[in-house]
């Protein structure tokens, strides 16, 4: 396992100083272990980056995705990060899009898996009652085609989290600010290569979603996974880093 750096405020993980950027942004129960394999299969060609987002330590008045592309320019200003090739996965989808649309000049290509930002499927039937980890428990699970994937490690930590007062509180400002924050109508404005990676079997931002981001960003390619839910570098690692490698080296040479 990796370990953090804790710097200018900052907690992150950085590969390979030097190295062109490759730059991870989780979603909203986002932690290490969603990219570990895809850091070690990459980090011998990029820095990858992982940056932990600010989702549960903002203010109030600041939660949302406004401060958490507010939190990324400023983590990207302070390093210096350039030529960055950027990858998010659900909300760490959305908040790629809006860096992009902010800050093109500093965007190579773009990555986008299981994205919020056009549509999505949140908690469903509305925000779970305190303690009850069964019904976690399924939550978990549908957001992979093999619910095995949902690990009681995994469980125990999303379970943890919205018991928490605070956690979950933040947790729900954000997740509305995402269902309103729509970006339909700007997409056309986003020019770099954009890859689109997509399981089949998705039901929190259905194939439907990726056939749409490909319609409306130019320069896309989408890509689908069969027997494959909502993240894909977890469910299917090896598949995924090599439809992403395939990509990273068509657009980086």
């Amino acid at each position: 396992m990796r370990e953090f750096k804790e710097k200018e405020g900052f907690s992150f993980i950085e590969t390979t100083p030097g190295s062109p950027v490759l730059l991870l942004l989780h979603g909203l129960f986002g932690a290490l272990s969603n990219f570990s394999q895809l850091i070690d299969h990459f980090s011998k060609e990029y820095n990858v980056v992982v940056p932990m987002l600010p989702i549960y330590e903002l203010d109030l008045n600041e939660t949302g995705l406004n401060g958490l592309l507010e939190f990324t320019e400023s983590f990207v200003n302070k390093f210096e990060f350039k030529d960055m090739n950027i990858l998010g996965n659900s909300l760490g989808g959305h908040i790629a899009q809006l860096y992009v649309l902010a800050h093109p000049e500093r965007v190579k290509t773009m990555t986008l898996t299981g994205s919020s930002g056009l549509f999505e499927s949140g908690m469903g039937d509305g925000y779970p009652r305190r303690g009850d980890k069964e019904y976690i428990a399924r939550k978990v699970a549908e957001t992979f085609y093999d619910p095995a994937v949902a690990s009681d490690s995994l469980v125990d930590e999303v379970f943890d989290t919205v018991n928490n007062r605070e956690k979950a509180l933040r947790i729900v400002l954000t997740a509305k600010s995402a269902l309103k924050h729509n970006l339909g109508e700007d997409l056309y404005n986003i020019k770099c290569p954009t890859l689109l990676v997509w399981g089949n079997q998705d039901t929190i931002t259905p194939p439907f979603v990726g056939e749409k981001f490909h319609e409306l960003i130019s320069d896309s390619e989408l890509v689908f996974i069969d027997n494959c839910g909502h993240a894909p570098m977890m469910e299917v690692p090896e598949q995924f880093n090599q439809i992403l490698g395939d990509f990273l080296i068509k657009n980086n040479t």
